[in-house]
């Protein structure tokens, strides 16, 4: 699916403030550095999405999300833990992550991903990643290389600095399924 060299190419171009379209579990994903604002704000342009939506940050394990998941209550710790790596993105209290990745919400979307190739663009990174669908605002979320590009080329992408990082989507289109600590389900998993 991937190799270290696609794995290079690919945080080369996040540590220069690019983009980068990757597999995820059910829809090809568009990953940049959370804590950059150009970054983050291209992808927001590429995508037609507003900031106030706010965007998932994904990590390689656990570990990243140490300062999120500390003040939490050891029940929901674990269950958080229990349902990672996979498809299942939690709303944890915001510890570190900027306005522009949260939106006009208090809390983070963050999840451990299920993907092989997701987790390892964030491992080496060495930090957690913005990573959403990789279409415009509205618009199906994308199963297929071919979909996912299409879509956005239109939108600039992919521009100088970004990069395509080769793989495939294990379940297509089952996106991630959103959650509370409440129980409340925000998205469904595969919608």
């Amino acid at each position: 699916m991937f190799d270290h060299w696609h794995l290079h190419l690919a945080v080369r171009a996040l540590k220069a403030g690019g983009l980068v379209m990757h597999a995820t579990e059910g829809v090809w994903g568009l990953a940049c550095d959370p804590f950059d604002p150009e970054a983050v704000g291209r992808l927001l342009e590429v995508k037609d999405r507003p900031v106030d939506k706010g965007l998932i940050v994904i990590g390689c394990s656990a570990d990243m999300f140490a300062s999120e998941l500390e003040s939490l209550a050891s029940d929901d710790r674990q269950r958080v833990l229990d349902s990672w790596p996979g498809a299942e993105t939690w709303i944890l209290p915001n510890r570190r992550f900027p306005g522009w990745i949260t939106g006009a919400h208090p809390g983070v979307a963050i999840r451990v991903p299920g993907h092989p190739q997701a987790r390892a663009l964030s491992a080496a990174f060495g930090g957690p990643l913005v990573s959403t669908s990789a279409n415009r605002g509205g618009r199906p979320a994308p199963t297929s290389l071919l979909r996912a590009r299409g879509g956005l080329r239109e939108r600039g992408f992919p521009g100088a600095g970004d990069y395509v990082l080769p793989g495939a989507v294990q379940v297509p289109g089952a996106a991630s399924r959103i959650r509370r600590l409440s129980g409340e389900t925000i998205r469904a998993r595969g919608s």
